[in-house]
């Protein structure tokens, strides 16, 4: 074999370099510390939300949710004012999300959840007397007073409904909308129920009222809240730049994905058990940690040390 200065050199350097500590992956700077979360005031956000925060608390950074409407949380990133949101539920936010999409300055990162549904529902009685699809409410108007219990001002589900009033969609032209909370439509549900009244409501999975409600989806939906019964996905955006800004942080968001049994589970210690939510998120995580391997994968803590090592000492997880 023939040796030669170049070839010397080559294999020298080469050496050399084996010799040298692998070089941590770059922390993210003193800025990304700092992570700005929307909660649009929905159960299951708050739970996905919260085990994020709780995992990232555990890595040295310092994440803090703010409740917004969903047009807020919009026109809150776009103004740089929120930097991550996991709430986009599609098809039933196209409208909302689009401009911002076309535009740019917000970032559609991946589908988190797949499997989830969102449309109108009743409770099973109902269902067995004969409302069966969004074309059966208008022939049992008066035993629904001609209401659909809705959620927020602002969501998309209950704008949906308004577009339905106002198209006349399914002969609903005189019905209204009764406007609330999460909460406070599914206590309407519940005394409901309690009482076997007739209503009609959003309903949507995951979330504990499938378990918790004896109820039904509505078909016939399709052109409002989309087909298989407001069969949705839902996504993760974040502000334009926030990846190439902070890439760490960037990564664990890319990482993270969801099950709809994990998020029943949480919401379920949240609204049945009366669980804070950061101590809901908590343990899920210390009796599911395999799911911390994948969330974690490429990631460090804000120092640039492994991450999953130091966020199972910070949980407890052995």
């Amino acid at each position: 074999m023939l040796w030669n200065k170049s070839s010397l050199w080559l294999r020298l350097m080469v050496a050399l370099t084996l010799l040298l500590p692998l070089t941590p992956t770059l922390a993210d700077t003193p800025p990304c510390k700092k992570i700005r979360f929307s909660d649009v005031g929905w159960t299951d956000i708050t739970a996905t939300t919260s085990l994020a925060s709780i995992v990232l608390k555990a890595m040295g950074y310092e994440p803090k949710t703010y409740l917004l409407a969903l047009p807020v949380t919009f026109t809150s990133m776009k103004n740089n004012d929120i930097d991550v949101f996991l709430g986009l539920w599609m098809p039933t936010m196209t409208a909302d999300i689009t401009p911002y999409l076309k535009e740019k300055s917000i970032e559609l990162i991946r589908t988190n959840l797949e499997g989830a549904k969102y449309t109108l529902a009743v409770p099973k009685y109902v269902y067995e007397a004969g409302v069966k699809s969004f074309a059966d409410l208008q022939k049992f108007g008066s035993q629904f007073n001609k209401e659909i219990y809705g959620i927020e001002a602002g969501n998309d589900g209950n704008r949906q409904i308004i577009e339905m009033i106002n198209k006349n969609a399914f002969g609903l032209g005189k019905w209204s909308i009764r406007e609330s909370s999460e909460q406070g439509m599914l206590g309407q549900v519940k005394r409901a129920v309690k009482r076997k009244k007739w209503i009609v409501f959003l309903g949507w999975e995951p979330h504990p009222m499938n378990a918790d409600i004896d109820m039904n989806y509505l078909s016939g939906g399709d052109d409002y809240f989309g087909p298989n019964y407001g069969g949705a996905i839902v996504q993760t955006l974040v502000r334009k730049g926030y990846i190439q800004e902070c890439p760490n942080v960037g990564t664990f968001i890319k990482n993270l994905s969801f099950t709809l049994q994990m998020e029943n589970e949480v919401m379920g210690m949240i609204l049945n058990q009366s669980m804070h939510h950061e101590k809901a998120a908590n343990q899920w995580l210390k009796h599911h940690p395999e799911i911390l391997k994948k969330w974690l994968d490429g990631v460090t803590t804000i120092d640039g040390k492994p991450a999953l090592p130091e966020v199972n000492q910070s949980l407890g997880i052995e």
